[in-house]
């Protein structure tokens, strides 16, 4: 195997025997063989698309497998198998479409006529990220591939809300069939490679709009909100993730049962949104981000459901008390996760984990105060007649955006210091369980504007980039770029690397990552990164702290 999509990855280069995340060198294989299928899969469909032919399911069908293969999502096999000839199979009608049953021509890239046996027998060296020679289009072709991953991930959360766009679909399509290795198509060039990147940042911009859309739209505008962080009496379940559509049904399920419902990790958000306020039994938020699961869903002692990423493999003490749903799976040669699966209307039975749930103690308190959340947008922009006066008065200095992924290295300690090192005239604008590393700090607030404002789950970054948007037109500036803004983001897989895209398509310069530069950027690709943005790694509080906050 060789994968190096996450910032975990072994050495900062890449994972080669298995991944640091727990994923198997099998299943990594897998993955990689699910990427080529939907390669070809992508190349058939936009051949058909020219004919009318086309599959009208490729792009919800698209996402859910991209997804799926983001890092701590599924570690099952046999999903991958089935999703593979599932690919293949679907190819398959379209391509024959095409073509009226006659075969596809001497010319047709491998992806695209490839057999289930003759996939299955290929190594991740033949078809994986090192089947592309050139370091640099490697590069470009991997960061456009987990561009694409976090597309999928928030488009598979707006579609469950009923938002689609066709021209998500067609960008993931043509995006695809850009890294096919043999396409006959004209190879583009380095230029328009990056343009692709920038146009995958566009497409993030928008997808994350559809969704915040569709959040508000189903679940209210976030209002702040204080989220308790000890426990009740009764027997809870723990849900984890991103799906605000399970956490509904689930909060339904448990009204009136006597088994109380507390989120964990980017779940914590969903206590800002009214309509999930009016469950008396949605009780607070359990721990922390999600590397520490292991030790937190130990202690909550009743099940817990992983809706999404990010699943760490699970320890045999409560593995008979963890479910899964979605894309999210785990298998091994050891144990098997329950999965609850979705009905043909979207909807799920809750019972066997409602039920398991009330033979369980309550959980064991592991803090007791509380965490502020619900600082999207609106609430922002709500009052930004007071932020301006408090700028112009220089009561706020700087806002520094610290959104994105938390993780468990030690270097992430960075974060802390760098926020309790901030002066207290500045305010952190945040998104992404990269908040844990300071939220609960007693930061304080500036005329009653907390110091850091939350506005929700990685998606949520689309709300700090309203927030910016809107400052500058009442700033009467011309761009973000102008602001008294900073970024210092941390990421940790793919969905960040979506959002620094993003962040790029829309002309944001000088943003600082970290804890370290994501290894698939050659260096050649790193070097456009910084002659055209400006973007650098971060170094140790005091030289950040002089060169972002103190010029």
């Amino acid at each position: 195997m060789f994968c190096y999509q996450c910032e975990e990855t072994m050495n900062g280069t890449g994972c080669t025997m298995n991944g640091m995340c727990g994923k198997k060198g099998d299943v990594a294989l897998l993955q990689d063989q699910l990427i080529y299928a939907l390669k070809g899969y992508a190349f058939c469909n936009s051949r058909g698309r020219t004919k009318g032919c086309n599959d009208p399911d490729f792009g919800p069908f698209v996402m859910e497998a991209l997804f799926s293969t983001l890092t701590n999502v599924n570690f099952d096999a046999a999903y991958f198998e089935k999703m593979i000839k599932e690919t293949l199979a679907r190819r398959d009608v379209v391509r024959n479409a095409v073509h009226d049953g006659a075969p596809p021509g001497p010319h047709a890239p491998n992806a695209a006529v490839i057999t289930y046996d003759d996939l299955m027998a290929k190594t991740a060296e033949e078809i994986g990220v090192l089947s592309t020679e050139n370091v640099d289009v490697r590069s470009l072709r991997e960061t456009l591939v987990y561009g694409l991953k976090g597309i999928s991930a928030y488009g598979i959360h707006a579609l469950i809300l009923n938002s689609e766009s066709d021209d998500v679909y067609q960008f993931i399509e043509k995006a695809l069939v850009s890294t096919i290795e043999d396409s006959p198509l004209e190879k583009p060039n380095v230029d328009q490679m990056v343009a692709l990147l920038m146009e995958c940042g566009s497409i993030g911009v928008k997808i994350m709009s559809m969704l915040d859309s569709a959040n508000t739209e189903t679940y209210g505008i976030p209002v702040p909100t204080s989220v308790s962080t000890g426990v009740g009496k009764n027997p809870g379940i723990l849900i984890s993730g991103h799906d605000l559509k399970d956490l509904e049904m689930l909060l339904e399920q448990t009204k009136g049962s006597g088994v109380d419902v507390y989120t964990h990790g980017e779940m914590l958000p969903a206590h800002g949104y009214p309509f999930f306020q009016k469950y008396d039994n949605f009780i607070g938020n359990y721990g922390n981000s999600w590397w520490h699961q292991k030790s937190e869903f130990e202690s909550f002692n009743g099940p817990i459901l992983m809706t999404t990423n990010c699943l760490v493999p699970p320890k045999d003490t409560y593995a008979d008390r963890l479910y899964t749903t979605n894309m999210v799976g785990y298998s091994d040669d050891k144990l098997k996760i329950k999965h609850i699966t979705a009905k043909s209307d979207g909807s799920k039975d809750f019972t066997e984990i409602i039920e398991l749930a009330k033979k369980c103690p309550a959980p064991t308190e592991i803090e007791n105060g509380t965490v502020m959340t619900g600082f999207a947008h609106n609430s922002v922009l709500s009052v930004a007649d007071k932020v301006i006066d408090a700028v112009k008065a220089g009561d706020i200095q700087k806002f520094v955006v610290m959104a994105g992924c938390d993780g468990r290295h030690k270097e992430r300690s960075y974060y802390t210091e760098f926020a309790e090192a901030l002066p207290d005239n500045t305010i952190i604008l945040t998104a992404g369980c990269a908040k844990y590393r300071y939220n609960k700090l007693n930061l304080g607030d500036i005329g009653g504007i907390p110091r850091v404002l939350d506005a929700g789950q990685c998606n949520d970054c689309y709300s700090l980039v309203v927030i910016a948007t809107e400052l500058v037109k009442a700033f009467g500036l011309e761009s973000v770029n102008d602001l008294p803004l900073v970024f210092n983001i941390a990421w940790y897989e793919q969905k960040a690397t979506l959002v620094f895209l993003a962040l790029l398509s829309l002309g944001v310069q000088n943003i600082v990552i970290g804890p370290t530069l994501p290894a698939c950027l050659s260096s050649t690709v790193l070097d456009v990164l910084i002659k055209t943005f400006n973007v650098s790694k971060n170094t140790d509080v005091e030289n950040d702290m002089k060169r972002l906050i103190t010029l």
